[in-house]
């Protein structure tokens, strides 16, 4: 049975539902598995004849084990996926001859986060539930996880769920999403800071033992090793439909935490025969810098806003698990270069692992010219309105992706969720889908508060039952 371990090694290994209920690791690192299963090409081409939740249910189970019976199992993913507006779940769509969208925004929140989020949230309660707990959620957004989060865990008896923004840095909707939601057990923070301020407090809060014990605190960031479980299987769905295991594919994939692209990652090294795993980043590149000069750093003027808010991200927290991998597992080590990124702002790679990462990853970014232009340009080529991070995405394969293999490149939010950056490209404005058409005449309800662990600890405090 697989186990989790710490990505610093000095956390014991953990079943899956003590790392789904922990969050982060007690060491301060994030949880990886201690093995990866593997499909052989004939189990590939049996799961290619999958439906969506029986697909999910084939990829999760080696990951999940006895935690969570395959009765149980099946039941929370077909609910999970009844959320869904869209038959397909994540339906592709064909740009042209070797580009294609995949549409992750046909959820509850118009966002890729659902498929994370609304599983977590019915596993979540279902841990609680067995277990007769409650527990606190305290999570960081840039933009989207914080609906999507909120919506899979709001009304639900044994949850708080606390959840931190950046004031004046997430979209209008966004910010609605999370802060028009009337029940009683969600409270919405707008910090007075970046998105790496409120992670920097999510983390702060979940290093002191003391706090976190007497609130029971779990994390819904893609921290949480069992949203980036659920975004694995859509890589093999999209990929099955282009013809795989037969025919391989790329991905090319808009990202700031690392999360979403750390899921196609996994996926590869279950089996699944992925040619290119392409980084998309906006103006905030860590990333890409990482890969064009080995050093992993934070840029002195601080984080860029842009017209694809969800991505301004300096700290990519996720890449920590890519490390991990890149050393050759060594928690020691990783333990190191992370108090040194913490201490100075950056971390220079190894050669070895740098090579590594260069075979593994290609990457790129776009500004928010490019990212306009992107999205004129794919309307007046194929009349198809792309959100600002997918246009990040589209403008990044075609610089980087030249074969014939098709490439897919990740779809993560409709454009309705950015009305404002998609009319300044486009002349148009994005309708929202029917559930949200109201959003923007709900009351809002929200705190204001200082970009301090101490205040958001006080809050939560204040406002536990």
């Amino acid at each position: 049975m697989i186990k989790y371990i710490s990505t610093r090694g000095k956390s014991s290994p953990l079943a899956f539902e003590q790392v789904v209920m922990a969050g982060l690791a007690s060491d301060g690192g994030l949880f990886v598995p201690d093995s990866i299963p593997q499909f052989a090409p004939h189990e590939l081409v049996e799961l290619a004849e999958q439906s969506y939740p029986e697909l999910a249910l084939r990829v999760m189970k080696p990951f999940i084990g006895d935690a969570i019976s395959e009765t149980d199992l099946r039941k929370i993913l077909g609910e999970t996926y009844q959320q869904f507006r869209h038959p397909a779940i994540a339906p592709l769509k064909q740009l042209n001859r070797n580009e294609f969208l995949l549409e992750l925004f046909h959820g509850p929140t118009i966002a890729f986060k659902d498929f994370a989020l609304q599983f977590l949230g019915r596993i979540l309660e279902h841990f609680l539930e067995r277990n007769h707990k409650q527990l606190t959620i305290i999570g960081a957004t840039s933009g989207d996880t914080g609906s999507a989060a909120i919506e899979g865990c709001k009304g639900r008896k044994n949850m708080r769920i606390f959840i931190l923004y950046p004031d004046g840095r997430v979209s209008d909707i966004q910010r609605r999403q999370m802060t028009t939601v009337a029940d009683a057990n969600v409270h919405t923070l707008a910090v007075s800071g970046t998105f790496d301020d409120c992670q920097d407090i999510v983390k702060t809060l979940f290093a002191d033992e003391k706090f976190r014990s007497k609130q029971n605190l779990t994390a819904v960031n893609s921290i949480n090793w069992a949203r980036i479980l659920a975004q694995v299987v859509y890589y093999f769905y999209a990929s099955f439909a282009l013809g795989a295991p037969a025919k391989r594919v790329s991905f090319c994939v808009p990202t700031g935490n690392f999360g979403d692209i750390y899921a196609g990652y996994i996926a590869q090294k279950m089996g699944l025969p992925i040619e290119q795993l392409i980084i998309a980043t906006n103006k905030n590149d860590i990333l890409a810098r990482c890969l064009e000069t080995g050093v992993y750093g934070k840029e002195a003027g601080g984080v860029h806003p842009t017209i694809s808010p969800s991505m301004d991200i300096q700290v990519s927290s996720n890449f920590e698990r890519l490390l991990f991998d890149l050393y050759q597992q060594d928690g020691a080590k990783i333990a190191e270069l992370m108090q040194e990124f913490r201490d100075t702002g950056k971390i220079k790679l190894s050669d070895a692992a740098l090579k590594q990462l260069r075979a593994k990853f290609a990457a790129s970014r776009a500004d928010d010219a490019e990212t306009k232009a992107t999205i004129k340009q794919v309307y007046a080529e194929t009349g198809e309105l792309l959100d600002p991070h997918t246009a990040v995405g589209v403008s990044v394969a075609q610089k980087l992706h030249k074969t014939t293999t098709p490439v897919i490149i990740l779809a993560t939010a409709s454009p309705a969720k950015f009305p404002d950056a998609v009319k300044l490209a486009s002349g148009l404005t994005p309708a929202l889908p029917t559930h949200l058409a109201d959003i923007m005449n709900k009351t809002e309800r929200t705190t204001k508060i200082a970009a301090s662990a101490k205040a958001v600890k006080e809050f939560v405090e204040k406002n536990s039952i």
